[in-house]
């Protein structure tokens, strides 16, 4: 009896195990292939070669780059450089980006930017700039003013929290106010393979405010990107392994009421709202396999999606770009300006295209 117990747990542990690999593979997409789909005069943003992960512009078509992020698990081009900001004036045409200048007293030599985020204040215009930070492998909120006459970002205010404990996207919501994404319930990379494994989707977003800080929203596998609806009435969230965009609407107390889920095919990664149409735009990974084991015979590609009228019953998810790593690899973001299409990296380079 005895050893027919051992058998049959052993066999239970190993169809679990097995059923753990294969669901592990198909959230990270482990045999997807898709096929190229070009834009026309693409071109490669000079400067940048060790990331662009992520992308924010302003009405007048000032864009704030975050570039050289250091992250568990993945390749860095420039593991001993610290990360940079990167100005980009989309209205040229010829991008040229131009890295930013920091105050005096912040820590440059620790500086590891995620997601970013702008803030204008009604009051007297003040830019606000948002950066998700990772020093020494630990999540701050970095506050910066930006000084547009000196080109430099002044820094107001570091923010650490027990509940922000693994941020990697950012929304911006008042001068001190903001949305958050923790991509994984653990801080330890170990543990955060073990959740993966099993499929934990205890990832969350959380509201931040000097008075009050709570978590407002969970239930993901891997909270990535967040932004916000034109109308500010609906905050958007990529689950990156969920391969879902979540609709939430946002209540009086700064809590969020689940709307809707959209699935995809890709693993999404930043989330960009067209101010124009409201069109989601995001850049994504096509194959996780290939961007979270780095192979240099098998380069993670980039792929980028349009998502249209995601409040309506059938919205409309269009396939935009497609490339296989041959010129660009490992898309987290893709934002739009006047015709044009700009796709940024985690930690490849940054590239622009024509729309039409």
């Amino acid at each position: 009896m005895g050893k027919l117990l051992k058998i049959t747990l052993f066999g239970i542990i190993l169809a679990f195990v097995a059923e753990r690999i294969v669901n592990l593979g198909y959230r990270i997409n482990f045999s997807r292939e898709v096929l190229p789909k070009d834009l026309p005069n693409c071109k490669l943003l000079k400067g940048i070669e060790a990331g662009s992960e992520d992308i924010d512009i302003l009405p007048n078509g000032v864009a704030f780059l975050s570039s050289g992020l250091k992250y568990p698990g993945l390749i860095s081009f420039a593991p001993e450089k610290p990360g940079e900001i990167f100005l980009l004036d989309l209205n040229e045409e010829n991008v040229r980006p131009s890295s930013l200048r920091f105050s005096r007293g912040f820590d440059i030599s620790s500086f590891n930017p995620h997601g970013i985020s702008t803030y204008i204040d009604e009051k007297d215009d003040t830019v606000y700039l948002f950066v998700v930070n990772h020093p020494h492998s630990k999540s701050t909120v970095e506050i910066f003013k930006f000084d547009e006459e000196e080109n430099v970002l002044i820094h107001l205010k570091t923010i650490k929290h027990e509940l922000l404990q693994s941020v990697n996207d950012i929304v911006a919501v008042g001068p001190e106010n903001f949305y958050a994404t923790n991509d994984h319930y653990f801080t330890d990379f170990t543990m955060r393979m073990v959740a993966w494994f099993l499929g934990l989707s205890w990832t969350n977003v959380v509201y931040y405010s000097p008075s009050e800080v709570k978590e407002v929203a969970s239930g993901m596998y891997m909270a990535n990107g967040i932004t916000m609806s034109i109308d500010k009435k609906y905050i958007y969230v990529a689950d990156c392994l969920g391969r879902t965009i979540n609709v939430f609407e946002k209540q009086a107390n700064w809590l969020l009421s689940p709307v809707k889920v959209l699935q995809l095919d890709t693993l999404l990664d930043n989330l960009f709202v067209d101010p124009t149409t409201g069109d989601i735009w995001t850049g994504a990974h096509p194959n996780g396999k290939r961007l979270f084991f780095y192979n240099y015979e098998d380069l993670p590609g980039s792929e980028v999606v349009r998502v249209q009228n995601i409040h309506s019953d059938h919205p409309i998810v269009t396939q935009v770009y497609v490339n296989n790593g041959s010129l660009i690899q490992g898309s987290s973001c893709a934002v739009v300006y006047d015709g044009r299409l700009f796709v940024g990296t985690v930690f490849h380079k940054a590239l622009y295209c024509n729309l039409e």
